[in-house]
């Protein structure tokens, strides 16, 4: 007996443009005739020209990837929104949310930063954070300092990191995160390198040393203190991607102390994403597994979820394949290295005490504890008790929404088409253009006040723990135990991106960086080589043989160029 075979999905890329990252050039790319697209209409070309590609997506970590890539007309989500990992204190809606995760980005990481001005998104800078930070060894507090604007990038110019770690350690360290950093940059030039494997890119951007040692190994190296590697630059590393210096390779170790200007979403970064799949016009499978990618035929691609069945000439995964219980030929399986993952805990917890217990950290009774803990095993290196967490940060107060009435959200729909998503994009262009680009200050909260916290560690704490933290002032606890970042040791060798002809794989890049901006990059050089392999175009447009005697189009300035929504 046949199996059902679902009906084909409605056509759906009747929207402004096709891709995320290509909001307003993404009809600029050409043939190879140089023949320009954007005399055809938009709906029949992109309706006729994408029914092509799917993206099978992963609800853990891996959102930014994912819907990154969703050029194509369908889009495969196990969850049931897009790029989600927030919640709201007491699972109450009238709450503001917190992130669970994936919580900050950087102003250099463009993509996203680009994103939430076209998409007309508040921003809350964590720089208007304050509060001491300490730096715990498990036993004591090596360092302690005030935030000087709430990010990692901005400790390097502070006084007292110069009276403790002196001139030379602060300023190389931040001189070699510079020399990474401008490199990074040049990802979004209009003569950006597009890389068929990593090895080439890595090569292409000269951090091959990088990639080769730990983050211990090539900060002293190059001349930063033993003191200041292990103290400030592990505390990064810990916070960022719980991992020590001894262990994590030198190119994440860099990307960790370069948060300068972080950033996040008021009311979750998962907005950012939700916005690329709404603006891709692709057509959205909510609450859909994917169980196998089989061939059909040379060109094709079988599709089998517990929907039903589907061909694509395309597929881009965009889950860890080795964690996602999806079923891959054979053949392609043992192309994909086993990527092993740290096992994570995450406690968000609600407190009136407006800092941590001094006596836990000891201190007198009555002083102020920091309220951002940072560790360093330093001390555990040295015969001390290790810290029991990776790091303890008050994230501001519970506050209510604007309004003080929650409306409650939708049941979720398992399709989403394009025609319904563009019916209400009208009403959000409308809302959202009375939005500042910058979050206003909150206006209502509880009665009494009460504050965010959030910690890291490597295992569970106990209710009884969290009580004597907290001196019994816990309100409302949430735990979740997940796989948060890869195990980023150094090495030279990595996945491949392209699988098999018409089979592209995202997360090749995770062993290389692992953040939400360079899953969209990641996901941006998969869509420009399908287009250059499959339709002899690209996101970008070569330049056409008469483009001297055309009149030029006005482009941003070099360093405020986006590669994909610039070109």
């Amino acid at each position: 007996m046949r199996p059902h075979r679902p009906p084909p999905p409605p056509r759906c890329l009747r929207r402004r443009h096709p891709g995320p990252i290509l909001r307003q050039m993404a009809f600029r790319f050409q043939t190879r005739d140089h023949r320009r697209v954007a005399d055809v209409p938009h709906r029949d070309y992109w309706g006729g020209r994408w029914r092509l590609v799917c993206c099978v997506l992963d609800s853990q970590g891996q959102g930014a990837a994912a819907v990154s890539a969703l050029v194509p007309l369908c889009a495969l989500l196990s969850d049931s929104r897009s790029g989600s990992t927030t919640v709201q204190p007491y699972d109450d809606l009238t709450y503001e949310p917190v992130e669970l995760g994936a919580s900050v980005f950087v102003e250099i990481n463009k993509n996203l930063w680009r994103a939430t001005n076209e998409f007309n998104l508040s921003r809350k800078n964590f720089e208007e954070d304050s509060g001491e930070t300490g730096f715990w060894d498990g036993e004591d507090f090596v360092f302690k300092m005030g935030t000087v604007g709430g990010t990692i990038g901005s400790w390097f110019d502070s006084l007292k990191v110069i009276w403790r770690y002196g001139y030379t350690a602060p300023t190389k360290a931040q001189r070699l995160v510079k020399q990474m950093t401008d490199k990074f940059v040049g990802l979004y030039a209009p003569s950006t390198p597009s890389w068929t494997n990593l090895t080439t890119l890595t090569e292409d951007l000269g951090w091959t040393e990088l990639l080769a040692q730990t983050g211990g190994e090539y900060f002293q190296s190059n001349g930063v203190s033993k003191k200041f590697t292990y103290e400030l630059i592990e505390a990064a590393t810990l916070v960022n991607y719980a991992q020590d210096v001894d262990s994590i390779h030198a190119l994440e170790a860099a990307c960790s102390v370069a948060a300068s200007g972080a950033s996040s979403v008021k009311g979750g970064n998962w907005q950012i994403f939700d916005a690329f799949v709404k603006h891709s016009g692709a057509n959205v499978f909510l609450d859909t597994v994917v169980n196998s990618i089989s061939r059909k035929s040379a060109t094709h691609w079988t599709v089998r979820s517990n929907k039903g069945t589907l061909d694509y000439r395309a597929v881009i995964l965009a889950a860890p394949y080795h964690t996602s219980d999806i079923s891959l030929p054979s053949d392609l399986a043992t192309l994909i290295p086993a990527q092993p993952y740290v096992r994570l805990h995450v406690t968000l917890l609600t407190t009136t005490a407006p800092a941590p217990n001094p006596v836990y950290f000891g201190l007198a009774e009555g002083a102020k504890a920091p309220t951002a803990v940072l560790t360093t095993l330093e001390g555990m290196r040295n015969g001390k008790r290790a810290p029991e967490f990776n790091s303890l940060t008050y994230h501001g107060k519970v506050r209510r929404r604007a309004s003080t009435e929650a409306e409650p959200e939708p049941e979720p729909e398992t399709h989403v088409s394009a025609e319904k998503v563009v019916e209400e994009e009208g009403k959000q262009d409308a809302e959202a253009a009375a939005k500042p680009v910058e979050a206003e200050k909150e206006e209502t909260a509880p009665e009494k006040d009460e504050w965010v916290v959030k910690i890291f560690s490597m295992a569970p704490v106990s209710d009884e723990w969290l009580a004597n933290m907290f001196q019994g002032q816990v309100g409302w606890v949430l735990r979740q135990e997940w796989d948060s970042y890869p195990v980023l040791p150094p090495t030279s060798t990595f996945p491949p991106i392209k699988l098999d002809r018409g089979l592209f794989y995202v997360n090749a890049f995770e062993p290389f960086i692992s953040t939400m901006e360079t899953e969209t990059l990641a996901s941006r050089n998969i869509v420009d080589w399908l287009l250059r392999e499959e339709f002899g175009a690209a996101i970008c447009p070569a330049k056409p043989a008469d483009a001297d005697s055309a009149e030029p189009e006005p482009r941003p300035k070099a360093k405020d160029f986006v590669y994909g929504w610039d070109c």
